[in-house]
């Protein structure tokens, strides 16, 4: 057995995480399918472990306790990012494609969940193979997984795992092929006249004194957004994952600081801070996942994976495209919707632009999107998880 203090076991993650990043810029086909660095590197390093225990050559032990604090900083600075005055920006189309994110959580829960059942396993195995993982994507994968753990569900954030790497690649896949069968069947053109205003950001450079009062207000709302968290559970009982009181203390500071100085805010720093902080969490979480945990479950998570992907694609093609306009614009956010709808934003991001690259601009997807993926979805998706996990536990 060979175990590492958490000092070495954030270093490896580092290092891991280094090491995707190489892979990308190396294989154009991860790039392609925006497989994220702390996934590749988190993977091999899970997948290396594996065969060291399978042969009994060597058991490798983490200490990933430093864990959950790089996870509540990165949703802290999501909450950070959500602007009212963006949202104010996307109109009638951003509500309409926003409840549609919110319609589409519950039922990957359902059919998660459903399926679960038919095959015999725990409900909520079934849902880390729903929303949790396809429109959470590996962050929330991993969150939720390490609360479903501590209630007992063995292999929970494996699983996660597993389905939101399907979920990426699938999301990847399936794009594409949809907005041109849109674009094909009903002459779609971009619109010359829509036109979306621009948000101003604060935008200037990063200094040490900037950047200090950037760190200064995401540790006051992780420290305020996680007391409060553990006060509601405590008088509710009901079962909260840290990092929620904290993202929602955030979006409320975000909004008040907006009223009080419009430049308190540096996006470019908290942006940052953000991205680090998620690469490291997620190489935590994927270097420490117990691939042997998962092998019996191969079938069904497949099964449960391959059909919310039919979902996506039979309700953005048959509902969405329908609901948001019939018109370009709405055929590139079924784009965004599939990318985001089975993996993260950047996938979506990734579509949109494949898309408007080939066909023509379309801003107010670039609008939308990016606004409800990197966000507003968790405002219906978070509450749909938490009772899901409350009815089931």
């Amino acid at each position: 057995m060979l175990e590492f203090n958490q000092i070495t076991t954030v270093f490896i993650a580092v290092a891991l995480l280094t090491l995707g990043n190489f892979f990308i810029k190396k294989f154009g086909i991860l790039k392609r399918f925006c497989i994220p660095a702390p996934v590749v590197g988190g993977l091999i390093f899970a997948a290396l472990a594996t065969i060291l225990k399978a042969t009994d050559t060597l058991e490798i032990v983490l200490d990933t306790s430093l864990q959950s604090l790089f996870m509540i900083t990165f949703f802290t600075t999501i909450g950070l990012g959500a602007s009212f005055k963006l949202i104010k920006l996307g109109g009638k189309l951003l509500v309409i494609y926003w409840i549609a994110c919110g319609f589409l959580a519950l039922m990957q829960n359902i059919i998660g969940v459903s399926l679960a059942s038919l095959f015999g396993l725990h409900p909520l195995i079934g849902m880390m193979a729903g929303a949790v993982s396809m429109e959470g994507g590996h962050g929330s994968a991993a969150a939720f997984g390490e609360t479903l753990e501590g209630l007992g569900i063995s292999s929970a954030m494996t699983i996660g795992a597993a389905a939101a790497t399907c979920g990426l690649v699938a999301g990847g896949l399936i794009g594409g092929p949809i907005v041109k069968y849109l674009i094909t069947k009903h002459d779609l053109k971009p619109s010359e006249d829509a036109e979306v205003a621009s948000y101003e950001e604060n935008d200037s450079p990063i200094t040490s004194e900037s950047f200090l009062f950037q760190v200064f207000i995401i540790t006051f709302c992780m420290a305020v957004g996680t007391y409060l968290g553990t006060l509601f559970s405590e008088a509710t009982g009901f079962v909260l994952p840290g990092y929620v009181g904290a993202m929602f203390t955030a979006v409320i500071v975000r909004n008040v600081l907006d009223k009080v100085n419009p430049n308190s805010i540096h996006m470019k720093s908290i942006d940052l801070i953000g991205d680090v902080t998620l690469g490291i969490f997620l190489s935590m979480a994927l270097m420490s996942i117990k691939l042997w945990e998962i092998a019996d479950l191969a079938l069904p998570l497949f099964a449960i994976v391959f059909v919310q992907v039919l979902f996506i694609v039979v309700f953005g093609i048959f509902v969405l495209f329908r609901i948001l306009g019939k018109n370009y614009d709405a055929a590139v956010m079924v784009a965004g919707f599939a990318g985001h709808g089975l993996g993260a934003t950047p996938n979506a991001m990734a579509n949109m632009s494949a898309v408007v690259n080939r066909y023509g601009p379309s801003r107010k997807a670039f609008l939308i999107v990016p606004i409800v993926g990197a966000f507003l979805i968790d405002v219906f998706a978070i509450p749909i998880v938490i009772t899901t996990i409350n009815l089931f536990k």
